[in-house]
């Protein structure tokens, strides 16, 4: 027997994920502190961390400690610290990450300092800022988005037990077909109405970039001569490759490690998808980004793999871009750097990032 008042089952679970998911998008946009675009006096590495990610972040301050002279990198990819006096936060994430040594290798040393706080406070500055989305909100909010899917699919179920359990005998109520299409056209509705953004920068983060890159090439004001400032400003902006770096062996490492991240993400998505003991076995050795690092991944909008904190950086959080490092980590024009890449996430750093 039927009675179309069961239809309230699977109404009840609809409803309330159309509502979570109108939340969760919600708490996406929301900025805490709307101070207007900077113009074109966004420092440095917050620029690089707009731009590329994480990634971006260590290469652009790298690079910098080299042109003082203050780091030396060999041909094999070992960092040496030669002046342990930091200029800023990251900088001194770069000096502890070496450690007392004085001596890493680049891939580990880059892994290490892109889920830095200093360079995770990058991160949440601009999110605070409204320039960049947080990934972990944006992780929430494809999560919600999906359960409005489960939803839709308990209406369908439900519809076609309702034909099976209708008898037809007298007293029992025949389903009644607009019940569930109404259903069904409200849930369409909230997946429209949800849809969850693309991308780890905002519009405004879009426009701040824009400033940056147009009237002119950009100096960040790091107290340096003219043409190491503007060579800063085009690896922030654009990447290692679009700086243009005059030494080939320093371009080389530099890109080099990157790619390797982007190795490490790609074989932790690999591991993930697999499921059975490569999944727990990548989760348990720290191979995605976690609570605890959130901007692990790219801050593209490509929304594509690329180098983010890295399979082994993350240790066993879970963030992008990131997030996951492997939500979101995005193209190497702009994600966990150009110099890969996610972003993000995920990234995209963007984290991931996003």
């Amino acid at each position: 027997m039927w009675h179309n008042s069961y239809f309230l089952i699977p109404a009840v679970p609809l409803a309330a994920a159309a509502l979570y998911a109108a939340q969760a998008k919600q708490q996406v946009g929301r900025v805490r502190h709307a101070l207007g675009l900077p113009g074109r006096g966004l420092p440095l590495l917050e620029t690089a961390f707009l731009a590329g990610g994480p990634g971006r972040v260590f290469d652009t301050a790298l690079l910098r400690m080299h042109q003082a002279g203050r780091v030396v990198i060999n041909r094999d990819r070992l960092v040496t610290i030669t002046d342990a006096t930091p200029y800023d936060a990251v900088d001194q994430a770069i000096i502890d990450a070496v450690g007392p040594t004085g001596q890493r290798e680049l891939g580990p040393l880059r892994r290490t300092v892109m889920r830095s706080s200093a360079v995770q406070k990058l991160g949440d500055g601009l999110a605070d800022r409204g320039l960049l989305r947080r990934p972990d909100r944006m992780r929430r909010a494809r999560s919600a988005h999906r359960l409005i899917w489960f939803a839709l699919l308990a209406v369908v179920a439900t519809t076609v037990l309702a034909y099976v359990l209708d008898d037809g005998t007298a007293g029992s109520d025949s389903p009644a077909l607009w019940i569930p299409l109404v259903l069904l056209g409200v849930g369409l509705v909230s997946l429209l109405v949800t849809r969850p953004h693309r991308g780890r920068i905002t519009p405004a983060g879009r426009r701040q970039l824009a400033l940056m890159t147009t009237g002119g090439a950009w100096r960040p004001g790091v107290g340096a001569p003219e043409a190491a400032a503007l060579l800063l400003g085009a690896v922030a902006l654009g990447g290692l490759a679009a700086g243009g770096l005059d030494d080939p062996e320093l371009q080389d490492a530099l890109l080099t490690a990157a790619a390797e991240d982007a190795a490490h993400e790609a074989a932790t998505r690999a591991a993930l998808a697999g499921g059975g003991q490569s999944n727990s076995s990548s989760s348990s050795s720290g191979s995605t980004c976690g609570s605890s690092t959130i901007w692990c991944g790219s801050s593209s909008d490509s929304g594509s793999s690329g180098s983010s904190c890295g399979s082994s950086s993350c240790g066993s959080s879970s963030s992008s871009c990131g997030s996951s490092s492997s939500s979101s980590c995005g193209s190497s024009s702009s994600s966990c750097g150009s110099s890969s890449s996610c972003g993000s996430s995920c990234g995209g750093g963007g984290g991931c990032g996003s």
